[in-house]
């Protein structure tokens, strides 16, 4: 098999001009990925809910499959009506479905560039694609075609299916075919085609995701497929010993990249990475963030883990690290309606309290101007930084890892999480 090593190039993305900060749909997009109950009063919620599972999901938090006729007693996904208290269905629209950050991938030969959400938090690599209804096959979207690939092979009998807590879902066929990211060409990779794809969905910018959690999570049955990354190792498409990829996740004035098989050695500025032993059990990047800091005070956070996930927006973290930040600016507050911590826009970035997460040992701040997420318009600003609720981990999603330089290690089968502390940059990301 010809190496690639040669190859290796800065993946860039493209950072969606379509997507504007909007926190109370981040959250809920967080909500339903993560199925967490919300400990901040407002209008989203879990209601109970038994339903009958005929085909395989998977279910985020836990990373665990059901299936068959196995009947599923869980929760919901829920819009509460003000006027009567009454819950139902949550709108497609109230859900941020897309991504803020694309990578251009191609796939097949001759190749078909399609534009993929890169997503540290879910295994599979799925695309829009022909077996879709002709109403989902838009221009809004680059629609992989199987059959114009000379290099595609259908996986006789194997099906994926995703699905969230509020019942959005995607399903389909796969087959392996060459796909080409950051240089690499990977050849006999899983591609799962979307033949069916709910409103949520659909309705994203992007043509499909790509995942970079651990393969376990991986969705296809009856055999798991190997990530790309996986495949990159067993192919030797990257060095042995430099079994990662690094992700620098910038606003509009900067370009933003990933990198495989390299750390790139400009945007560590001189310095060495900060390392964290991760815990892959359950299929995320977790790690150790046993501390947390707000104007230099220490909050200990005795056995508390965090996740650095790619595919949400905002830093979801316990209540009581909300409490005490927001609690060191005046006039900050719990708003019913955004369902979220906000305050007075009067407050400008350099006067918000400096507030920093630990990696393993080493605390990491966040710069102020992702902590000013969204200006409400009504004299408040929506935090970057709000509850976890019920979720037993912390969620270090964008509004984190813009201030980081981030390197996803497999180290041999002993993978690790590194973090660069990055400078504020000139523009804001809100």
């Amino acid at each position: 098999m010809a190496s690639n090593l040669k190859n290796l190039t800065r993946q860039p993305l493209i950072r969606s001009s379509h997507i504007k900060p909007n926190g109370l749909k981040s959250y809920v997009s967080a909500m339903r990925r993560y199925n967490f109950t919300p400990t901040v009063d407002g209008p989203y919620t879990y209601v109970k809910h038994v339903e009958s599972q005929g085909q395989q999901a998977l279910f985020k938090k836990t990373g665990s499959r059901v299936g068959g006729k196995t009947r599923v007693t869980g929760h919901v996904l829920a819009k509460k009506d003000p006027s009567t208290g009454q819950t139902g269905t949550v709108p497609a629209t109230d859900v941020e479905s897309g991504s803020e950050y694309l990578c251009p991938v191609e796939i097949g030969t001759p190749a078909q560039t399609l534009k993929l959400d890169f997503d540290t938090g879910s295994a599979d690599l799925w695309v829009f694609s022909t077996e879709l209804p002709s109403a989902q096959q838009t221009s809004a979207h680059t629609v992989f075609d199987p059959s114009k690939s000379s290099t595609w092979n259908e996986s006789s009998g194997s099906t994926w299916q995703i699905s969230y807590g509020d019942g959005s879902s995607a399903s389909g066929d796969v087959g392996t075919d060459t796909v080409n990211l950051g240089g690499i060409s990977i050849e006999n990779q899983s591609v799962e085609l979307a033949k069916t794809l709910s409103s949520e969905f659909a309705s994203g910018e992007g043509d499909g995701l790509l995942g970079l959690a651990f393969g376990s999570i991986n969705t296809v049955q009856p055999t798991a497929a190997a990530t790309p990354v996986e495949n990159m190792i067993s192919q030797k498409d990257i060095p042995a010993s430099a079994e990662l990829f690094t992700a620098w996740l910038g606003d509009s004035t900067e370009t933003s990249f990933y990198t495989f098989g390299f750390i790139d050695q400009d945007s560590l500025g001189g310095a060495t990475p900060s390392y964290v032993d991760v815990d892959s059990s359950q299929g995320f990047w977790m790690f150790d963030s046993t501390s947390a800091s707000v104007n230099g005070k220490t909050i200990d956070r005795s056995s508390n883990t965090a996740i650095a996930d790619t595919g949400t927006t905002l830093a979801l973290v316990g209540d009581d690290v909300c409490e005490a930040f927001y609690g060191a600016i005046k006039g900050a507050k719990q708003d019913s309606q955004q369902q979220g911590w906000v305050y007075p826009s009067s407050v400008s970035t350099a006067d918000l309290p400096a507030v920093e997460f630990a990696v393993g040992s080493t605390l990491f701040k966040v710069n102020p101007e992702d902590v000013a997420f969204q200006d409400l318009g009504n004299g408040f600003i929506y935090g970057g930084i709000q509850s976890r609720g019920s979720q037993d981990f912390d969620i270090f999603g964008d509004v984190f890892l813009r201030s980081v330089y981030a390197v996803f290690d497999l180290n041999d089968g002993k993978p690790r999480f590194g973090a660069v502390q990055r400078a504020p940059s000139s523009g804001s990301s809100s």
